[in-house]
């Protein structure tokens, strides 16, 4: 099968993830944290290595601030409900996920205010309409730093300046960045960072994680067994225990460290540019058939490497079929969980048809994609 769903989940990983997470299971499957003996404490060190190797990847001084989660959402909600309280106003985008949407739209029944900024119809955001709707009682913007439906990069520079200079918060999500831009948390002053395991970053599903910023007041959502502090019945406040109740998922952060690995050796920049050349090669054949429309900037200097079309009137979720069934090419269609971005785009009812490109996606991959969609132009 030819793989072009990398922006749900890459697919396959590097070898030396699979084989990370066997040995974890097999040479040291014990619970971290929680034994003195020497397989707990192996345990023990192996998460750590992955938080150290995170903090590489983003410039993070203190891996202790990086908290694990299961999936950039469990981060998100961390940042967005653990922060925001009643008589609060955030800023976000129509270009934003659900996982972004839900939980603010959940907390507008205890009084937090949301202003949604809107997009032009490629994705792309005036920062300058940011800075026009921040109000008295605004504590946090929070946007997404590549659109999973069009692939649009967001200036996240310029807008940190802009939150900063006017004393507020601002969270980015990664989802479709993190493990092929570059993400430097101090130079961008990005006060906290959500991020997934199993996209980019190479790790297996079930794996995730979120940096808070030292100083940032964010409540916890549960409490348990962290390990630490056991003589009391009070939640520990330092970190990352505050926020990692419960036995971690020990073999998918071992399997996600060497994913980061992986990306350290071969060098986040070729990962880049690889992405970057095969997503060209597409937009331009794609833009040679009829019935083809593409959405997006259709720019690899201005977007991640997501690129979505739909074939004249046809529905997305038929085109995806026919690719499957017919071309063995696995895309996803629909709406893809970021409702607000179709209607900046116009795809609401029709949704579109999502091709998304991964390290290990080719040219001979993409040529037959587009021969794919030829054929399937011609049909309708």
């Amino acid at each position: 099968m030819i793989y072009l769903d990398n922006a749900a989940t890459t697919y396959p990983k590097p070898e030396e993830v699979y084989q990370a997470m066997i040995e974890s299971m097999k040479e040291f499957g014990a619970n971290p944290g929680r034994s003195g003996h020497r397989l707990a404490l192996k345990a023990g060190r192996a998460i750590y290595e992955t938080r150290e190797l995170l903090s590489k990847l983003f410039n993070i001084e203190n891996p202790m601030n990086i908290i694990f989660t299961s999936n950039a959402t469990e981060g998100l909600n961390l940042g967005i409900k653990g922060i925001l309280k009643s008589g609060d106003h955030v800023i976000t985008t129509s270009m934003e996920h659900n996982s972004v949407l839900r939980p603010l739209k959940a907390l507008e029944s205890i009084g937090v205010e949301t202003t949604i900024i809107q997009c032009d119809k490629t994705g792309m955001i005036n920062i300058d309409d940011i800075e026009k709707n921040i109000k008295q009682n605004t504590k946090m913007i929070i946007t997404t730093h590549a659109s999973n439906v069009t692939g649009t990069l967001f200036p996240i520079d310029e807008i940190s300046k802009i939150a900063h200079e006017n004393g507020l918060l601002y969270m980015v999500d990664a989802a479709q960045t993190a493990g092929v831009y570059d993400i430097d948390v101090k130079s961008m002053n990005i006060d906290i960072l959500a991020f997934p395991g199993h996209k980019s970053l190479l790790g297996p599903q079930g794996t995730g994680g979120v940096y808070i910023r030292d100083g940032i007041d964010v409540v916890e959502m549960k409490e348990g067994g962290t390990g630490s502090k056991s003589e009391s019945l009070i939640q520990p406040e330092m970190l990352p225990d505050k926020f990692e109740s419960g036995t971690p998922n020990t073999p998918g952060i071992v399997g996600l460290g060497a994913g980061v690995k992986f990306i350290l050796k071969t060098g986040i920049e070729n990962i880049r540019k690889h992405e970057e050349e095969l997503t060209e090669h597409f937009i331009r054949e794609l833009k040679k058939i009829d019935k083809v429309k593409i959405y997006g900037p259709c720019d690899v200097s201005k977007q991640a490497p997501v690129v979505s079309i739909n074939l004249g009137e046809e529905d997305s979720s038929e085109v995806s079929y026919i690719l499957d069934k017919v071309f063995n090419i696995a895309v996803r269609p629909g709406l893809h969980c970021a409702p607000l971005a179709h209607k900046t785009i116009g795809t609401f009812e029709q949704g579109v048809v999502r091709f998304s490109i991964g390290y290990f996606n080719t040219h001979e991959d993409i040529e037959n994609a587009v021969k794919a969609v030829r054929e399937i132009a011609k049909e309708i």
